[in-house]
């Protein structure tokens, strides 16, 4: 348990000037998520451009040959040079803060050091062999290169994504006050990918309904229908502990839902995988998160979905045609199923699958529920009376499940986590702790495939979502993965 946090010095909270320029803030998490996004892309922008400046020696200097293994090997001091450059350069090239003359001027620089790195290399190990020609190209490329890869992040996510109310981060506060609502406004002003105020609780109910403008959503009592019928990200104590007769509840409540949960007053108990202090300008805020998030290993794990989605193409594909071939002639309709599920943060999207059974098989749900054969929210019935003859097979080698790739590569799933549920399933939740599974990205595969699939009951289920949220890493989905191959070839617990 801490103690009290740390108070903001300067100016009286109420009394803070709100900055007009727009700036980083930590407590935007999706900023820190597109900086180190942005640092994997330069770097392999960096290695890709000086590869083809090796490789295309031979066109530029019509037809001569170069040692290709020896320009190769100064790669690592290319890197390390590009590195130390990038560091000490970085808050000049801020993505979040500076003009792009400004970050034009600063890659400029990151590069022109890279390149004084490199010259001293080759005059220290006496490298004559290595072509200047190669060296200036490269440099040319490169700097072409950054300044493309950050216009196209900027562009992305700065212009699309910010006018995109639902990609915003939805923040609740708790508290209606001049405190709350001066710590909101700076919010805003100081993300640049978008926040999005869900609204404010009050913890005396004195101030609902006050004004429209406010977003006054009722008592704080009510935060565990607000966070089941919302979705929310953050929820932000912005009163003094003495204003909260039972802080306990928020607590609760967020735990339950894995959202997390961040103050400006003293702190509170709360088991938390992950807690980490934030400012907002001279504001700092503390988080407890019950969901460990290591950002650089979440970059990772998209970077590998989306990449391991189109390496295996050239093998999906023909899979694909048969599959939608076979499906067709053997009922009427179309190949491919689509349902709305219920995915991160509560987020609804579209999961799409490879038909396996009749038509109207959904309009038929209610004429069978009797048969269900699955313990807890969820819908089982392992010979289901819907199930064509080559959708027993496909659900018997997981092939329905295929078309999820797309889904992957949309990123409304990733390749390893909790299966995402239908809107019947999630409405039938009768603890709040069932929902803590939506803190993290759905999935194709989880523990539950590697350790019993349909045979499992929803209990067993759930336990084994909640093991792989607390002990997420990227090594874990790897191993995940692997598993999920030697399972799936056997068939067992598939239905």
């Amino acid at each position: 348990m801490v103690g009290v946090l740390l108070q903001a010095h300067g100016q009286p909270a109420n009394e803070r000037r709100i900055p007009k320029k727009r700036c980083f803030s930590t407590f935007d998490g999706k900023s820190q998520y597109i900086s180190r996004f942005l640092a994997v892309l330069e770097y392999s922008a960096v290695i890709l451009v000086y590869v083809l400046a090796v490789k295309a020696y031979p066109l530029i200097r019509s037809g001569e040959m170069l040692d290709e293994l020896l320009h190769l090997g100064l790669l690592p001091i290319i890197l390390a040079g590009f590195a130390a450059s990038r560091s000490l350069f970085a808050r000049k090239a801020d993505i979040q803060c500076q003009t792009i003359l400004v970050q034009f001027s600063a890659v400029f620089q990151e590069l022109l050091l890279t390149a004084s790195v490199i010259m001293f290399a080759l005059f220290l190990l006496k490298l004559d062999a290595v072509s200047r020609v190669v060296i200036t190209f490269f440099f040319a490329a490169a700097f072409v290169s950054l300044i493309l890869v950050r216009w196209i992040v900027i562009w992305r996510n700065a212009t699309h994504e910010a006018d995109a109310v639902d990609n915003h981060l939805k923040v609740l506060f708790i508290g209606s006050g001049r405190r709350a609502h001066m710590l909101a406004d700076q919010l805003q002003h100081a993300s640049v990918w978008g926040i999005h105020i869900i609204g404010f609780l009050d913890p005396h109910g004195e101030s609902a309904g006050r004004r429209s403008t406010d977003k006054i959503l009722g008592h704080v009592d009510q935060i565990s229908r607000v966070l089941r019928d919302n979705v929310v990200e953050d929820v932000v104590v912005a009163v003094p502990r003495s204003m909260l007769s039972d802080i306990q509840t928020i607590i609760d409540a967020c735990e339950e839902e894995g959202v997390r949960l961040k103050f400006m007053a003293d702190l509170y108990d709360f088991h938390a995988q992950r807690i980490r202090l934030d400012f907002v300008n001279d504001i700092p805020l503390v988080g407890f998160e019950p969901v460990a998030r290591e950002e650089g290993q979440m970059v990772a794990k998209r970077i590998f979905d989306v990449f391991a989605v189109l390496a295996g193409l050239p093998l999906l594909i023909p899979v694909f045609l048969m599959t939608a071939i076979c499906i067709k002639l053997d009922s009427p309709g179309p190949v491919f199923f689509t349902q709305d599920r219920v995915g991160l943060h509560k987020r609804r999207f579209k999961m799409y699958k490879f038909r396996s059974m009749v038509v109207d098989a959904e309009a038929r749900i209610k004429e069978i529920e009797h048969l269900n054969e699955a313990d807890g929210p969820n819908f089982k019935i392992k010979d289901d009376p819907r199930m064509t003859r080559v959708g027993q097979f496909i659900r018997k080698t997981s092939i329905d499940e295929l078309p999820q790739v797309l889904n992957v590569v949309l990123g409304d799933m990733s390749l390893v986590g909790p299966r995402p549920m239908s809107i019947r399933d999630v409405e039938l939740f009768d603890h709040g702790l069932q929902r803590k599974r939506f803190s993290v990205r759905a999935g194709i595969t989880c523990l539950w495939q590697i350790s019993g699939r349909s045979d499992l009951s929803f209990d067993d289920w759930l336990r084994l979502d909640l093991e792989y949220i607390k002990n997420w890493s990227f090594w874990f989905d790897l191993k995940i993965l692997f598993r999920t191959v030697f399972v799936v070839l056997g068939g067992r617990g598939a239905s």
